[in-house]
């Protein structure tokens, strides 16, 4: 079973880059980010025309993440809960959408970026880091494979086999000791990163900046992670980062990280 997840930066202006990906690299299911479109306007006919399922939880303009399959998608959930599982009042982002496919628990998630820090966007960042910790130690107990996709904007760690230059990022929010900590939690959990247990070294990018040059000189960093609850862990086949997309025309400037479980 084929897992990827893709922060595709508008799905509307990557929707040719989009179903290109989905032909030739056949996923069971491809965790969307950034689609910056409401569910009404996501264009699912030319995405479903191919046989494929497809839920959304779209916001316009921003955020948005959707879920397509070539599987059935069901048990859906859009919105990630509150700390204490209920409801969470008066986040209106479209950050996080949940379902089941061939009894696999899997999310799509986009971590808020959390810039400028300090201030209300990187108390928001660790607000909602602390609500999906909270939520993933819910998720253990379902006792099925959890796998929690998506955009962390999260760099692990100060070494260029996750960003090339750390020293470029040292202010930024994606690596302050608070934000790491928390996607340390996950992992105090049980969850496993699934790219870096099968990959423990050696640089393995997912975001290249369009300014500068970066996808040219691979000045890139780590954010698009793949966690993996132990009985997911369990039937890891392999993970890598598939660069092709990145490479082509009008491209996001993210690309997409895979997995592999048995059945």
């Amino acid at each position: 079973m084929k897992i990827a997840t893709f922060n595709i930066n508008g799905v509307k202006a990557r929707l040719p880059r989009l179903l290109e990906w989905l032909d030739t690299f056949q996923p069971d299911v491809a965790c969307l980010q950034e689609i910056k479109s409401v569910d009404e306007t996501f264009p699912r006919m030319e995405i479903e025309d191919k046989g494929w399922h497809v839920e959304t939880h779209g916001q316009k303009g921003f955020n948005g993440v959707a879920l397509i399959s070539r599987h059935p998608v069901t048990d859906i959930v859009r919105g990630l809960p509150a700390v204490d599982g209920g409801v969470a009042d008066g986040d209106d982002q479209s950050r996080y959408i949940e379902a089941t496919v061939m009894n696999v628990r899997v999310a799509s998630l986009y971590l808020p970026n959390g810039n400028p820090r300090p201030g209300p966007k990187f108390d928001y960042k660790l607000a909602w880091m602390d609500r999906l910790v909270a939520h993933a130690s819910r998720l253990l107990t379902v006792e099925r494979p959890v796998v929690l996709a998506g955009d962390y904007n999260v760099i692990p760690q100060d070494d260029t086999d996750d960003c090339h230059d750390p020293a470029a990022w040292v202010d930024d929010a994606l690596t302050q000791p608070e934000s790491r900590a928390r996607l340390r939690a996950l992992t105090h959990l049980g969850y496993l990163d699934a790219l870096r247990q099968i990959h423990p070294a050696g640089p393995k990018y997912s975001f290249w900046d369009y300014q500068r040059g970066a996808w040219a000189k691979d000045h890139g960093i780590r954010i698009d992670h793949l966690m993996l609850s132990p009985e997911a862990a369990d039937r890891l086949k392999g993970a890598d980062v598939d660069r092709i997309p990145r490479a082509q025309e009008k491209a996001s400037d993210h690309t997409p990280v895979w997995i592999d479980l048995a059945a």
